[in-house]
Order: C-alpha cells, then sequence, then structure tokens
C-alpha cells in the first residue's frame, strides 16, 4: 500500500518539519509514503475550500481511497486507527489522506471522503495536524506489528 498525504502550506516557522521529516521516514520503513504541499488558496470562505477541493481531486489516483480531516470527523484511538489502516490495506487500493487550508475543506470532498477524521474536537494549526496525524500513522504501522513503540 502507499499513502500520500495532502495539504496546504508549507512550515515557514520550521517548528515541526524536524519531527515530520523524522516520523515520515519511520512510517516509509512500513509503507510507500509521500507528503505533498500545495500552494494555499488566495480565495477566502466558500470560494477558497471550493478551489483547493478541485486542486486536491486532480491529485486523487484512481485507485485511491480518499481520507479526509476534519474536526467534525471520527475520533479514534491509536488501536482503531490502526484497525482502520489494516483494512485499507486488505482492499488492495492505495490510501491519500488530504488536510485542508485554513478554511477547511469542501463539504463535496468530505462526502467523497470513504472516511473522515478528526485527531481531536480541539483545533489545531493545520502544521502540527500533519505531525500528529504522521505520527499516529507510524503508531499505527507498530500496533499491526505489535512493535514496543506502542504500549499495549
Amino acid at each position: 500500500m502507499k499513502i500520500r498525504l495532502l495539504s496546504f502550506g508549507k512550515d515557514k516557522s520550521g517548528l515541526f518539519s524536524e519531527a515530520l521529516a523524522e516520523y515520515a521516514q519511520r512510517l516509509s520503513r512500513y509503507v510507500a509514503f509521500e507528503m505533498l504541499e500545495l500552494p494555499a488558496s488566495r480565495l477566502q470562505g466558500a470560494l477558497a475550500k471550493s478551489e483547493e477541493a478541485g486542486r486536491l481531486l486532480k491529485h486523487l489516483g484512481a485507485r485511491e481511497a480518499l481520507w479526509a480531516l476534519d474536526e467534525g470527523g471520527q475520533l479514534c484511538s491509536s488501536v482503531e486507527l490502526a484497525g482502520k489502516l489494516k483494512a485499507q490495506q486488505m482492499s488492495g487500493q492505495n490510501l491519500c489522506l488530504v488536510i485542508g487550508g485554513d478554511e477547511g475543506l469542501d463539504a463535496a470532498l468530505l462526502s467523497r471522503s470513504r472516511f473522515v477524521l478528526s485527531l481531536s474536537r480541539m483545533t489545531l494549526p493545520h502544521r502540527m495536524a500533519r505531525l500528529v496525524l504522521v505520527e499516529q500513522l507510524y503508531r499505527g504501522f507498530c500496533i499491526l506489528r505489535a512493535e514496543p513503540y506502542h504500549r499495549f
């Protein structure tokens, strides 16, 4: 299985890039992993969401399942996420995860998603959400392999 993470904007602060690179490297031991950072829309509100959704969908592969991150999505434990990753592996499809821009994700894109995940009911900066997600993906594969990173 290949996992791609599509998101908007770059971490100009540098606060998260080193940790993100570390977890992306760890995750790549288990699956092919790629991150693509798209430029954020210059529009505002619903127009920004619609424009970004159009650009995201252009990057979606024909054999990729779409999972979206949204604060209104489903909360799940690390073990539950690992179970969803295992089911996705068994499906034979690659996985594309999307994190919207500052305005969030368009409703049409959310409805097209196979799974909508919330990392927290709290609002997280997009760069931090990206780091938390990649760490949780890595943790999920450690859980699936019963490796000691995740304490059972």
